[in-house]
């Protein structure tokens, strides 16, 4: 059951919100042209929520109802507490979505952790939801950066992609990489379209990052489980390596990464150097020591 909805209430609170907000608030990038209105600007709002302008401004106008998954992203583009969410769903309709569902931990699997401090020379990262990561080997921390100094919250592996400079300089086809990921994540909104942490991840990038932008707006998708890497690393130079990912068998969503290198292949040979050269004693590692916690799933 849903309640009556209130189109030109909903769009007089949508206007209402966004004069509320500034573009530094938001994340979005400074403008030195002067402002005609207070706040954020309709297709502002859009982009934050990644849907078109024109259906933002049929919104605004009450001319369109919201869909559930629309709902769940504009509450998020604009910043709505708790109160100011429930009036949302209620203005649209919809009280009986959950806008603020609480989803449970991701916890790394104990036969991920064993596969993980059992490749010594082998670069290996278990993913999650949203292609978090989970966890790591010390052969992955050599071959891209210590995911342990990266706050819990940002360790994905599409974030770093397009916002971490060096892992991007290293892969030599970053294009064809990068774009394969959004592609992947374009799944994983499909099997769950709900997911704020997902779309929130997808708002971030969609503003940061115009290659993003039009990928996400392509609605490729892609769930290959291997494939090739060219990187070019800082202290070994090219590398030549197959990734292959299997997912796991229960329904946790979680991935093991692995990259290998032809044996005798002079990428065998220089993977070996790099892991040799980097590696350190064991250390506390959150990933290591514990089941690592990461906000929603």
């Amino acid at each position: 059951m849903t309640s009556h909805s209130d189109p030109r209430a909903l769009g007089a609170f949508l206007r209402a919100r966004r004069a509320q907000l500034t573009p530094d608030e938001c994340g979005l990038p400074g403008t030195d042209s002067a402002r005609r209105v207070k706040g954020l600007r309709r297709e502002e709002v859009a982009q934050l929520a990644t849907i078109s302008v024109d259906y933002y401004t049929r919104l605004e106008q009450g001319r369109v109802r919201a869909s559930a998954p629309v709902l769940a992203t504009l509450a998020r583009a604009l910043h709505l507490d708790d109160d100011q969410q429930k009036y949302l769903y209620e203005l649209a309709g919809r009280t009986n979505a959950r806008p603020h569902r609480r989803r449970p931990s991701q916890r790394l699997r104990p036969a991920m952790r064993r596969l993980l401090d059992q490749l010594s020379h082998t670069p290996a990262l278990v993913l999650g939801k949203r292609l978090d990561i989970l966890a790591w080997n010390p052969a992955a921390i050599a071959l891209y950066t210590d995911f342990a100094a990266i706050p819990a919250d940002r360790r994905n592996y599409l974030r770093l992609m397009f916002t971490d400079p060096a892992i991007r300089a290293m892969h030599q086809e970053w294009q064809h990489d990068a774009r394969d990921a959004v592609a992947a994540l374009r799944m994983e909104a499909a099997a769950d379209p709900d997911d704020a942490d997902l779309a929130r991840l997808v708002g971030e990038l969609t503003v940061q990052d115009a290659d993003f932008r039009t990928w996400w707006a392509e609605h490729r998708v892609n769930s290959a489980t291997y494939g090739t890497k060219h990187y070019r690393h800082p202290l070994v130079g090219e590398l030549t390596l197959d990734c292959d990912t299997w997912a796991a068998s229960d329904s946790s969503g979680q991935r093991l990464m692995i990259l290998t290198a032809e044996t005798d292949s002079p990428s065998h040979d220089a993977l070996r150097i790099l892991t040799s050269w980097t590696a350190q004693p064991a250390e506390p590692n959150p990933a290591r020591d514990r089941d690592p916690q990461m906000p929603g799933q």
